[in-house]
């Protein structure tokens, strides 16, 4: 999957972009993992309840020139993406989606496109 300007997750109505303020220790800062190709990458589960190990995966990577992004959700293994916007089933894992967006923002990594 190659990067983006602005990135969003299936299904969802919103795009996000890397802040144009963000730098690398703000990743680091907020538990983005670097890459042997220099990339930054934040995996979390998006499930409230630690314990659950079938819970969908948002996989968020942030290229290294800062500018560019990709973010994907997926189901616990990995292995098929995930739509948790297409009924209010999933409602808390919008919300749970929502709010590492919003902290995200708040940490100025990412910005609403």
């Amino acid at each position: 999957m190659s990067f983006f300007n602005e990135a969003t997750i299936e299904g969802c109505p919103k795009k996000f972009k890397v802040n144009e303020q963000a730098r690398g220790y703000s990743f680091k800062d907020y538990g983005f993992k670097e890459t042997a190709s220099g990339n930054f990458q934040l995996v979390r589960p998006l499930d409230l309840n630690p314990q659950v190990r079938q819970s969908p995966k948002l996989k968020l990577t942030v290229a290294k020139d800062l500018k560019t992004l990709k973010m994907s959700l997926t189901t616990a293994n990995g292995m098929k993406a995930m739509n948790i916007f297409k009924d209010d089933s999933q409602k808390e894992k919008q919300e749970q989606f929502y709010f590492i967006m919003d902290d995200l923002k708040i940490a100025n990594c990412l910005a609403d496109a």
